[in-house]
């Protein structure tokens, strides 16, 4: 096996059907016999056909366990015994754009995991360049959830592998977004075996034209170089960089080709409807969005001072100063919708003398039964949050954000004194 090419598959067992005096018909199933059903084979045959299937599927986890971290993706599909799925004939002409099989890896956040809102950074970068390029997104299938940000589904196990670690600290992509909803948009596949082995396949039979590896190279020259546009698929895993750093000129606003609101709009349908039955019982609400806990970490210089990268935001986003903050905006008596990853329970109890209060929390007969991670809750409260009559962040994103701090949302590197008066 190498890292540039696709090992034939397995011969494919005949479908079958194995009799015996002394036990009812046993039917192959036809997924593993390629979907076609013949005669019985000869009784002789039961005991090598079935060490042949045992062995084969032994091979296969093996593969997938052993490879899928350090081989390229190309080799990842070796354990493969999947038929090419019904291909439209549209999709020769189709092209293809690969990032990798984790949002934000390569990179720094191979070994861990980002937040959500880090990680929708990365993967709408990825997107606006599919767009761009006028490529298919080949999506990661699953999304890395946090451990700082999940309190729900994380393996703690010390003696898991890595892929057990990985099917728990992570959830199926297709659990949060409606893909079918964002290919109108940006055509996206998933990198799993039945969506995209006909395209390697594919590429692989092109040779040179098939797949090309990039790094450092512009989305404006992978579009107009025909060495990198003619390619069937990009493949941009050798860029050590994390996603988003692809996109550092986002901040030149003509070069956004996708809203911020692009991805939290893209929610699947579970959470949707979730989120307007909410909307239904909260009526004519507002919203206020405050982020603390992972917010609020701060250090001791070296002559033991303390000293913190967002030193108002503590004392900003507590009740009393959150009641100054937005009396000029939500007038008293309105009903007010609060997500938070406070934990202190009643923390945002004193802002009830003036408003109506709400949170997820209120609604468990509605979420209890969809939210698997706090990643799907938080899905469905950007959705509430978005449509209050009013909205106000913790800090700003744009000029015209209404917020409860001041302080800069990015990582400034500069540590000062928490302010507190």
């Amino acid at each position: 096996m190498t890292s540039h090419t696709v090992p034939h598959l397995l011969p494919r067992i005949l479908p079958t059907k194995i009799e015996s005096s002394s036990s009812p018909p046993m039917a192959i199933h036809p997924r593993i016999t390629g979907g076609r059903r013949q005669g019985p084979l000869p009784l002789p045959l039961k005991n090598a056909l079935l060490a042949a299937i045992t062995v084969a599927a032994a091979v296969s986890i093996l593969c997938l366990l052993s490879f899928t971290d350090t081989v390229s993706f190309t080799d990842t599909l070796a354990f493969l015994g999947f038929p090419p799925r019904e291909v439209d004939k549209r999709d020769s002409n189709r092209r293809y754009l690969y990032w990798g099989r984790r949002v934000d890896c390569p990179g720094k956040h191979c070994g861990s995991c980002a937040g959500l809102g880090h990680q929708e950074s990365s993967l709408r970068c990825a997107l606006e360049e599919a767009l761009f390029l006028d490529r298919v997104l080949v999506m990661p299938s699953r999304m890395c959830l946090s451990s700082v940000h999940n309190t729900k589904g994380i393996l703690h196990s010390s003696n898991a592998t890595t892929e057990q670690r990985w099917e728990t600290g992570s959830c199926a992509m297709e659990s949060l977004y409606d893909l079918d909803l964002m290919s109108r948009t940006v055509p996206v596949i998933l990198d799993n075996p039945r969506s995209w082995y006909e395209i390697i396949s594919r590429s692989t039979k092109l040779g040179e034209a098939g797949v090309v590896d990039v790094q450092g190279v512009s989305r404006v020259e992978l579009k107009e170089n025909p060495n990198y546009s003619s390619a069937l698929l990009i493949n941009r895993t050798a860029s050590p960089l994390a996603w988003f750093m692809e996109c550092k000129d986002r901040t030149k606003r003509s070069s956004v080709m996708l809203p911020y609101t692009f991805l939290p709009t893209m929610a699947t349908k579970k959470l949707r409807n979730a989120a307007n039955k909410m909307k239904e019982v909260l009526g004519d609400y507002d919203a206020i969005h405050v982020r603390r806990g992972d917010l609020l970490k701060n250090r001791k210089d070296r002559f033991g001072v303390e000293r913190s990268l967002h030193p108002h935001l503590d004392r900003d986003t507590r009740p009393e100063f959150i009641k100054k903050r937005i009396a000029k905006w939500i007038r008293p008596g309105r009903t007010l919708f609060i997500a938070s990853n406070e934990r202190t329970p009643g923390f945002f109890s004193p802002l009830s003398d003036r408003y109506k209060l709400a949170y997820s929390s209120n609604f468990s007969s509605i979420l209890d039964p969809i939210i698997e991670n706090n990643y799907q809750l938080f899905m469905v409260e950007r959705l509430i949050m978005q449509g209050a009559k009013t909205f106000v962040k913790t800090m700003k994103e744009f000029d015209k954000d209404l917020a409860l701090c001041d302080d800069p949302k990015k990582n400034t590197k500069d540590w000062q004194e928490p302010v507190y008066t």
